[in-house]
């Protein structure tokens, strides 16, 4: 039994020897996807059917910050579903403060980008701890509807137009005249890319760095049994404050980006249905990951502009209209994608590379026990 063993042992002490380099490689992957991400304003690179015409084409570099963008927004939020087991349908309120707030300081009163921005987060942050402590009273599935009910409340507050500040259903543009020259137009779409790449570097710095702490540990406690952290002495609702605001905050944060790039504030990012989306962005990346909401918030956008193509091309008209008629609705195509990664990617797309080598691993098994002399 021992001699038959030791050919199947001398192939595996290899391994090690490969698997080292390859860990430590793996270690840089976040680092050199930054450095790509910094250079793609200078790459003049197609990728067909990703993109259209190269990366670094003003169209492309506003996609991909959008993508940025919700990647990043999406993480934030998750520190709220995945690595505290609340679940918000409010989270677009805070992202609406940001862009309207800061909007609305610079059109009603003159005031520059930057006070107003400080000015818009501000607002975030008040308005998070504020409305968090009033729905933090009550948990579950009460929770979540009074979130709901406060999101409502602001949706149509910004619809009504009081005042005239909102814009109503038309929203308002941003005053060029008060946002930096360097913010502004098609030729300085990289600067805008950018802002949004250092937004989804910062979330992810400040997410990794909570859910590291001791308070990150809590708010695993309270995710897993609410009532084991009671019974430790700890008060449940001052951590899960903590969280709310600090979602929040980051969300008021994104909202400021996004009125950077669309040039405007949208009653659209005040509707529960933008938290619906946030919440999809999640499950369909991965929930209480490092890396899955970034990727499902990118995913989700890309395919969100991308599939919109798709459905009014050339191809889509030519098929019969049993076949047409739903291919040609975005919408179904995206609620479609989202459908197959849940039923073929259990825990999202980044549990994908673990199944990958879980179905390599016993291939290689077999592989090992049938070779000569095994």
């Amino acid at each position: 039994m021992t001699t038959a063993t030791e050919p199947r042992g001398t192939v595996r002490t290899a391994d090690p020897h490969l698997a080292g380099p390859l860990r430590r490689t793996a270690r840089w992957w976040p680092a050199l996807l930054l450095a790509v991400l910094l250079l793609a304003p200078y790459s003049a690179l197609p990728l067909p059917g990703l993109l259209d015409g190269p990366v670094g084409s003003p169209g492309n570099l506003q996609l991909l910050a959008l993508c940025l963008l919700f990647g990043a927004l999406a993480t934030g939020y998750d520190l709220l579903l995945g690595r505290t087991g609340l679940l918000s349908f409010g989270h677009a309120l805070y992202f609406a403060a940001g862009t309207y707030v800061t909007n609305t300081v610079m059109l009603e009163a003159g005031l520059p980008f930057a006070l107003s921005a400080v000015l818009g987060l501000l607002a975030g942050v008040a308005l998070s701890v504020l409305l968090g402590a009033v729905s933090l009273r009550v948990g579950g599935i009460g929770f979540s509807m009074v979130t709901l009910a406060f999101a409502q409340a602001g949706s149509i507050l910004v619809q009504r137009d009081p005042g005239g500040v909102t814009g109503g259903e038309e929203g308002r543009a941003a005053p060029a005249d008060r946002l930096p020259a360097p913010l502004v137009g098609i030729d300085h779409t990289a600067n805008l890319y950018w802002i949004a790449l250092a937004y989804l570097v910062v979330v992810l710095a400040v997410v990794h760095w909570a859910v590291r702490s001791p308070t990150g540990r809590v708010w695993e406690g309270i995710r897993e049994n609410e009532r084991r952290v009671e019974m430790l002495g700890l008060r449940p609702y001052g951590f899960k404050l903590v969280a709310f605001v600090l979602a929040g905050t980051l969300a008021a944060l994104g909202g400021i980006v996004y009125l950077l790039l669309t040039g405007g504030a949208t009653p659209q990012t005040t509707t529960s249905d933008f938290t619906l989306s946030l919440l999809v962005m999640v499950v369909l990346g991965g929930s209480g990951t490092r890396w899955g909401p970034m990727a499902g918030g990118v995913l989700y956008t890309w395919a969100d502009h991308r599939l919109g193509d798709l459905a009014g091309s050339g191809a889509v008209a030519d098929l019969p209209a049993v076949l047409r008629v739903p291919l040609s609705q975005p919408l179904f195509l995206l609620g479609a994608l989202f459908v197959a990664v849940i039923y073929l990617l259990p825990g999202g797309v980044v549990r994908l590379p673990a199944r990958l080598r879980a179905a390599r691993t016993p291939r290689v098994a077999s592989d090992r026990e049938e070779a000569p002399g095994a």
